[in-house]
């Protein structure tokens, strides 16, 4: 929440009395870095208002009606698809942002692997090791 015009224009006169930072800060209970954020944003801009913060309209909104239709015609789509099929330049992270915000999923169908495999599960779960290393030595036979 931004402090008022008011509050500022009193913060501001009263540094322009002569009183210090700390003392300002101390009275009407704003850190000592705010007031002299404020005091900098004077000297430097003239400006003694509040900044209006205005929300950015995400580059994905454009789309947002495309992103749920093709989505719900095609839930095994993957990004890289879905990029395609809108058209866009967006990246693949800034539509997996979008689905997100949106709460929409894709659900990816793997063609021509079984799901439930072991294989599968160990390589998910990061349990599978690559063939390197001590421990793809064979072991020992007794001589």
């Amino acid at each position: 929440m931004a402090y008022s015009k008011e509050l500022r224009q009193e913060i501001l006169a009263a540094c322009d009395r002569g009183e210090g930072t700390q003392v300002v800060a101390l009275r009407y209970h704003v850190s000592e870095s705010w007031v002299r954020r404020v005091k900098q944003e004077r000297r430097e801009l003239g400006k003694t208002a509040p900044c209006t913060t205005r929300r950015r309209v995400p580059a994905w909104a454009v789309h947002r009606e495309a992103i749920e239709q093709l989505t719900a015609e095609r839930p095994d789509m993957t990004l890289a698809e879905l990029k395609q099929a809108l058209g866009t330049e967006l990246s693949r992270q800034t539509l997996c942002t979008a689905l997100q915000r949106l709460k929409l999923t894709l659900k990816k169908s793997v063609e021509g692997h079984r799901t439930g495999s072991s294989r599968c599960r160990r390589a998910s779960r990061g349990l599978a090791r690559p063939a390197s290393g001590p421990r793809s030595r064979a072991p020992r036979l007794p001589r």
